[in-house]
């Protein structure tokens, strides 16, 4: 097999690392990180920030080209590496933490901040090891898209090509589209059609900009997939129960006061085929956590065999692109963490006896390492957007709420130090998934590896604590679990602490859910898509299904029109203003709740408005212009 050169030869003596890089790469990190977190309480996906990151860095960079002078397209890609990790803390901190806040509880500051910055930690040191293995050895196997996306985006601006106009575009389209749907109020985000002859049959969308970003962005068969499985909770499973529970004198467990026959579709949902998603999200999360054990005790082995002398003598030899952080960096950073979370009350809990905090630390430890490796190879194949971190969550949550269970811990401070472990892991594997494609990126740059990794964990360093703040003044301003940040997945992971702490989860609705993740599987289709398909409601899946089935028909046109490169550089265009969408969307959210938060109320909208169908008939259309916008971009030479 060919040696792989990459673009900057591994012998050269180009500048990567500066303070200007992480610097700039900090801020952009929180910027796109807040962006994150609004998107994943509003809809309970998030998206990666490498490409955005990477296009942001080199036209800033080429911007103050007159004051600091040139800048390296290494240092671009600390930049971005620096931001990306920053941004992909809000994942695990959103998965979880809101749940704690459903309790009643409310843990401060310092000590979410905390549980981000252990977990964003462990997810990176976690990641050392196993780089020459993903990365390196499954080079030709593993395509990580983010991240040589990222690259060849870097490498377009090096040789004098300019897409960051694309991300601006997309960038002020989201933020004003947003503008109007929460601060003036003028015409619904929802569209609801009841289909005739099914009863309390619904499909529903939510016309928004970066669920239509989303959907370009993952692709038609992701998308697909997840809209499926959002048809067949609220188009079949839904009018089943309706059906045949119509007829019903007493409510059916696990309701205990209202009949199905008094139920609108969104409650039967919230009642019902929430646990039939549960149990599919975690089947296929377990399912994927056996696909990656062989590469879990492969990067073991590596990461114990580089301790040797010998191994030590032949790593400090190694060119400058083959050089990690020392493994003995992982082993310090352990330590630290096991001493932290075992001798203070942050991070396992607060009213935890010694024995809950030992227990709970290596629970963290084992379920972190284990759901890094399988982040990190997941990544590599799907991409950050399609990162299972839901359903490793929920895998942990299981695991220790059963130990709990067992022990005799289920009072309610034992449910959320279930929470906080949670929460360490999901951030572990969310930016495990991010870093990966930013360590593809640099190998096919020629980057040096090491640089890259302390570049990431000055990132989570910088940005824990205002990823926090941000997340809490979502929830102060709008409130979790409502309709403009429902959090749909920590509200999935309370469901599931609560039914095992408390012996009382509908293990019938969970085992539905989990015969259809096997179904799925044994028909070859992803079941963690259509996992939280199934979960997630409706409206939100069909504009993502709407954003992909864009891409598609961009694809197939210009798959006639134009030659391969031209081809990819016209995707990437809208790649690009979907992540801007997204973005835009996102930080306009973050400052209408800070905007609500200083001034004490949530902004009243304009005195005149769309309502009704008139409303619905303007959210859709504008909908159809920005769709179609997408497409004409994307489409154009």
């Amino acid at each position: 097999m060919q040696e792989f050169k990459p673009y900057i030869a591994p012998d050269a003596s180009v500048r990567d690392f500066s303070y200007r890089a992480v610097f700039l790469g900090a801020v952009f990190g929180i910027l796109f990180g807040s962006a994150n977190a609004y998107l994943g309480l509003r809809v309970g996906l998030t998206i990666s920030t490498a490409i955005p990151l990477a296009v942001i860095s080199i036209a800033v960079f080429k911007s103050l080209e007159k004051v600091w002078g040139k800048a390296s397209i290494l240092e671009a890609n600390i930049a971005q590496t620096t931001g990306s990790a920053s941004s992909s803390l809000a994942s695990g901190i959103i998965f979880t933490i809101p749940a704690i806040f459903l309790w009643g509880f409310e843990p401060g500051l310092f000590q979410i901040g905390l549980l981000g910055l252990l977990g964003g930690m462990l997810g990176i040191v976690f990641m050392i090891p196993l780089r020459r293995f993903l990365i390196v050895q499954e080079h030709g196997t593993l395509p990580y898209p983010e991240g040589t996306a990222a690259a060849q985006v870097l490498i377009a601006a090096d040789e004098g090509g300019s897409r960051a106009k694309f991300v601006f575009q997309g960038l002020t389209i989201g933020a004003i589209y947003k503008a109007f749907l929460s601060f003036g109020k003028l015409w619904p985000s929802e569209i609801d059609i009841k289909i005739p002859g099914l009863k309390k049959g619904v499909l529903g969308l939510e016309a928004t900009p970066a669920l239509l970003g989303v959907g370009y962005i993952l692709g038609y068969r992701i998308g697909a997939i997840m809209v499926a499985g959002g048809l067949l909770s609220w188009l079949g499973i839904i009018p089943a129960i309706a059906h045949f529970g119509d007829k019903l004198t007493v409510p059916m467990f696990p309701e205990t006061e209202k009949l199905i026959s008094e139920m609108s579709a969104g409650e039967i949902w919230t009642r019902y085929v929430r646990y039939i998603g549960a149990g599919a999200v975690a089947v296929a999360g377990i399912i994927t956590v056996f696909k990656s054990l062989p590469t879990m005790i492969e990067s073991l082995k590596i990461g114990i065999k580089e301790l040797s002398p010998q191994a030590i003598t032949e790593i400090r030899s190694r060119v400058r692109t083959d050089q990690d952080l020392s493994f003995k960096v992982v082993v310090g950073i352990v330590v630290i963490f096991l001493v932290t979370a075992i001798f203070t009350p942050y991070v396992v809990g607060i009213h935890q006896t010694f024995l809950t905090r030992l227990i709970g630390s290596f629970a963290i430890a084992f379920f972190a390492f284990i759901f890094v490796t399988v982040s990190s190879r997941i990544v590599g194949l799907v991409g950050v957007s399609s990162n299972p971190t839901s359903g490793m969550a929920i895998v942990t949550l299981l695991g220790t709420s059963g130990v709990f269970y067992l022990l005799g811990w289920t009072d309610a401070y034992s449910k959320t130090a279930v929470l906080t472990i949670g929460t360490v892991v999901a951030v572990a594997a969310s930016i495990a998934g991010d870093i990966s494609q930013d360590l593809k990126a640099g190998y096919l740059l020629g980057a040096t590896p090491r640089r890259q990794q302390s570049s990431e964990l000055f990132g989570a360093l910088s940005s824990a604590f205002f990823i926090a703040l941000a997340v809490m003044t979502l929830g102060e301003v709008y409130g979790f679990g409502s309709k403009e940040i429902p959090a749909p997945q920590a509200t999935l992971m309370k469901t599931v602490v609560d039914g095992v702490l408390q012996a009382n989860l509908p293990w019938g609705l969970v085992l539905i859910g989990a015969s259809f993740a096997i179904v799925a599987e044994l028909l070859s289709v992803p079941s963690l898509p259509f996992a939280v398909g199934i979960y997630l409601p409706l409206s939100t899946m069909t504009p993502v299904f709407v954003g992909g089935l864009i891409r598609r028909w961009v694809e197939a046109r210009n798959a006639n029109t134009l030659e391969s490169h031209e081809q990819d550089a016209a995707t990437n265009k809208g790649v690009l203003l979907s992540s801007g969408l997204i973005a835009g969307e996102g930080i306009m959210g973050v400052a209408i709740a800070a905007y609500a938060f200083f001034a004490q109320q949530k902004p009243a909208g304009l005195p005149w408005a769309f309502h009704g169908l008139a409303g619905e008939v303007v959210s859709l259309l504008l909908f159809g212009l920005l769709g179609y916008y997408l497409f004409k971009l994307s489409r154009k030479q």
